[in-house]
């Protein structure tokens, strides 16, 4: 019974070998929107999608690097490509092998995302390089069996015969071309020796000019440190490669002339500012002779003392200034003098001494009559206190017969201090009785 069943596995491939032998589903010409992309370093998965359904997509890195524009999100294109089924998740998608814009030509869109990205970058807006009028040496990158070189070197031996061209045979179409392009570019400037570089090709459709518009050839005509004319297909054509170039010629012959002068003409130039530049000398050589005549008939010529008579009015004036200024400055440093010796001998050390001296003698009799006053002030005091201590002494009033009796050698003041029998001291003004309580005021 359980033979009957298909495991998920088995089903898948049978499905898988079903889209893959429909020839139906080989080759599928596709239109939608894309959605859900985003630009991955290898393969590129992405959903296309419309109003009523969603598919899946997968385009290979080796697909995906001959799209010639940036896919975005959004943006309706025409794929061709297979359908089949992917067995892991079991979903079916295309497998797309071709990609343009719906609408707009895929190299048209690329050049227009190219530009608006060196727009903003500045590339285009950056200052130009100026070209040299007189180059030595011009470096030609262009294919060397093409018109455009023929037109050049004919223009150039026509005009400026005495400028070095130097052919760098260039791959101008194709898939190659970018490339070589820059690699002619890069030698040119690491040989250095170059004035002026054009780079050229006929015309052609969008696609054969193609490798002009591609950034990396456009990068390295923005790096070059020589000026570049970019002369590429005709004068309706415009390509990246003109934008970002220092000067755009319209055809290789009008290439050429803006890279040289025309000799004759220039020659005639020369001729002209040759006989410009000696009537100029023959007129300053006039105008000097002028001059030099007006000089010679001045005064200061025919009397050359009245140069100097103004000169020698100021100098007596001056020197006459000068003298009463010294005198005065003399006079001032004198009474200077005078004062500073007055203060010299006032600051003598002899007289601070001298006076020193009389304000010690000074000092010392007033305070030698200040210690006799004090001594004497001190005796006066001194005897009117023992005079106040001899009125209030106990021994002058005991000499008028007072006496004071102490017991155990403590003053009695009442007799409540006193018992029968006690031993009391009776002090006189000179010496003292002992004697013996016999009565108190209690008996």
């Amino acid at each position: 019974m359980t033979q009957e069943y298909l495991s998920v596995t088995a089903l898948t491939r049978y499905l898988k070998r079903k889209f893959d032998a429909d020839p139906y589903l080989e080759r599928v010409f596709l239109t939608g929107e894309i959605s859900n992309f985003r630009l991955r370093p290898n393969h590129q998965y992405f959903s296309l999608k419309d109003d009523g359904a969603k598919i899946s997509a997968v385009m290979f890195k080796s697909a995906f690097n001959k799209v010639k524009f940036r896919p975005e999100e959004g943006m309706k294109v025409l794929v061709v490509g297979r359908i089949s089924l992917f067995e892991s998740s079991g979903n079916y998608q295309i497998y797309v092998e071709q990609m343009q814009p719906d609408g707009v030509g895929a190299f048209y869109q690329a050049f227009e995302q190219l530009k608006e990205k060196l727009t903003k970058e500045g590339l285009f807006s950056a200052p130009k390089q100026i070209l040299p009028r007189y180059p030595k040496r011009i470096a030609v990158i262009t294919s060397p069996s093409g018109a455009v070189i023929r037109d050049i070197i004919t223009t150039t031996r026509r005009r400026y015969p005495i400028a070095q061209l130097v052919l760098f045979p260039t791959v101008v179409q194709g898939d190659k071309a970018a490339d070589d392009l820059v690699k002619n570019i890069q030698r040119v400037e690491e040989l250095g020796n170059f004035d002026t570089m054009i780079i050229g090709r006929g015309g052609g459709s969008i696609e054969d000019l193609w490798p002009f518009n591609e950034e990396r050839v456009a990068r390295a005509i923005f790096n070059a440190k020589t000026p570049v004319i970019s002369s590429v297909g005709h004068e309706t054509d415009t390509t990246i490669a003109d934008l970002v170039a220092d000067v755009r010629a319209a055809t290789p012959t009008a290439a050429a002339e803006l890279a040289v002068p025309v000799l004759t003409e220039e020659l005639l130039r020369i001729k002209q500012l040759e006989a410009r530049l000696q009537q100029a000398f023959v007129l300053q050589l006039q105008r000097k002779n002028e001059r030099y005549q007006r000089a010679i008939a001045s005064y200061v010529f025919k009397d050359p003392g009245r140069l100097y008579e103004a000169q020698s009015l100021k100098l007596d004036q001056l020197t006459q200034r000068m003298l009463q200024g010294v005198q005065q400055r003399l006079h001032e440093e004198e009474r200077s003098y005078q004062k500073l010796a007055s203060r010299f001998v006032q600051a003598s050390p002899l007289n601070q001494v001298r006076e020193a001296k009389q304000t010690t003698t000074y000092l010392t009799k007033q305070l030698n009559q200040q210690i006799q006053y004090v001594v004497e002030n001190k005796k006066q005091t001194f005897a009117n206190t023992v005079q106040s201590l001899d009125l209030l002494s106990p021994l002058k009033i005991m000499g008028r017969g007072y006496t004071y009796l102490t017991k155990d050698q403590q003053v009695v003041k009442s007799p409540e201090q006193l018992v029968l029998g006690d031993q009391v001291a009776i002090h006189f003004a000179k010496g003292q009785v002992t004697a013996e309580i016999i009565e108190t005021p209690e008996d």
